[in-house]
């Protein structure tokens, strides 16, 4: 923070809300109840209805609202609203009005929610911070405090800077849906026009089979099992496993071998059905029991081709149109839906190991872009905390 500027306590610039709602004004809506302040932006979620146990406050526009229990995460907020009403939230929450004739509420927002502050709070509040903020906690809190002009441009400049990100990460992230389309396109290209006059069934030496979900206690001595987010997306990742303690059986089927094509059957609808290549690590690896394994016949089906082929939209219809389950965030598939899943009739090995080079070429330099796209993105989403490091240090 800038030397020159005076320390002030919250309390010469904050004042606890102390009114509670009344009870007809939840329940009709009047007045709205906070149901959380998002970490991510310091937003406010309501609650859809008005019923409550718990003893409420009262929050007026304007108000700065902390939530005690996770203000150091980033639970803090400012009430705005369109049509001027009050809302509510629980005792866990505590309200402030703003002395606007001192502080800017936006800069004050800002410097609650930056790490400067958190720095104040562990130093003036060190075993608070593991316990509820409460107004007698947080209220003596001495912050450094700029001229309110010099806030007000603070904020302008950090909000111009804001907006720039936000509009540049648009642009790289529609760049990256626009990868995925292409890539979409390619598949279609080499694939969709194929015959469909197969099941995957008629290409495999049996059934699929379901693995074994194992209680995981994450000993480092474990054995690892799958989670579902190693086959998601149709990338095989190595990384994505727990670990389990149990005993396990020699020769079992739930062991996984390089090279087997493990398949989710449970999952949300945009993601049942993916599918993909163990590379063999880690090793000794189960597959649990939310995907099947694939008994290829690797002299009809070439495991890479499969890979893509899965991901035509043709077979992701039939996947999703088989689907089954009352849940609207978890659907699985069966045996019989993987086995109907359509295959070509007669194309040999060499054609599928040339359709997939010719694919793999252009996948690779799609996945360049995306890496590229990506890192944008993620450079971009941290230039804003070091705007606001330069900000708090009267830098900007």
């Amino acid at each position: 923070m800038k030397s020159s500027w005076p320390e002030i306590a919250l309390n010469d610039v904050l004042r606890e809300r102390q009114e509670t709602p009344r009870h007809e004004d939840l329940i009709s809506g009047n007045q709205k109840i906070v149901s959380k302040i998002r970490f991510s932006d310091g937003s406010l979620e309501f609650r859809k209805s008005g019923e409550t146990k718990t003893n409420m406050i009262s929050i007026y526009p304007g108000d700065l609202v902390l939530s005690g229990i996770n203000a150091m995460k980033g639970a803090i907020a400012l009430y705005e609203s369109n049509d001027n009403r009050k809302a509510a939230a629980t005792i866990h929450y505590s309200a402030y009005e703003i002395r606007k004739d001192r502080a800017e509420p936006r800069y004050l927002w800002l410097l609650l929610r930056h790490e400067v502050f958190h720095d104040i709070l562990a130093r003036h509040v060190p075993k608070g911070i593991k316990t509820e903020l409460k107004a007698n906690k947080f209220l003596p809190i001495p912050i450094p405090l700029p001229p309110r002009h010099e806030q007000q441009i603070i904020v302008s400049r950090v909000e111009m800077f804001a907006d720039r990100i936000s509009e540049a990460k648009k642009l790289a992230e529609h760049s990256i849906f626009e990868t995925e389309t292409l890539f979409q396109a390619l598949i279609a290209k080499h694939l969709e026009g194929l015959n469909k006059d197969l099941s995957l069934g008629e290409v495999m030496t049996g059934k699929p089979r379901n693995g074994w979900s194992a209680r995981c206690d994450n000993e480092e001595s474990g054995i690892p099992i799958l989670t579902l987010s190693a086959v998601t997306r149709f990338k095989y990742r190595e990384t994505a496993f727990k670990r389990t303690s149990l005993p396990t059986k020699e020769g079992a089927h739930y062991w996984i071998h390089k090279g087997d094509v493990l398949i989710s059957r449970s999952n949300t609808l945009e993601f049942v059905g993916h599918a993909s290549i163990y590379n063999g690590k880690p090793s000794p690896c189960i597959y649990p029991d939310l995907m099947m394994r694939l008994p290829l016949n690797l002299d009809l089906v070439n495991p890479e081709f499969l890979i893509y082929w899965l991901q035509c939209k043709s077979v992701r219809n039939h996947i999703k149109a088989n689907a089954k389950g009352t849940s609207p965030t978890m659907k699985k598939i069966n045996q019989d839906t993987v086995m109907k899943i359509p295959f070509p009739k007669g194309i040999h090995i060499k054609e599928q190991r040339s359709i997939v080079d010719s694919i793999d070429s252009f996948v690779r330099k799609l996945a360049e872009l995306n890496r590229i796209q990506t890192q944008a993105v993620d450079e971009l989403s941290a230039l804003l905390p070091a705007v606001l490091d330069k900000a708090f240090k009267g830098e900007l």
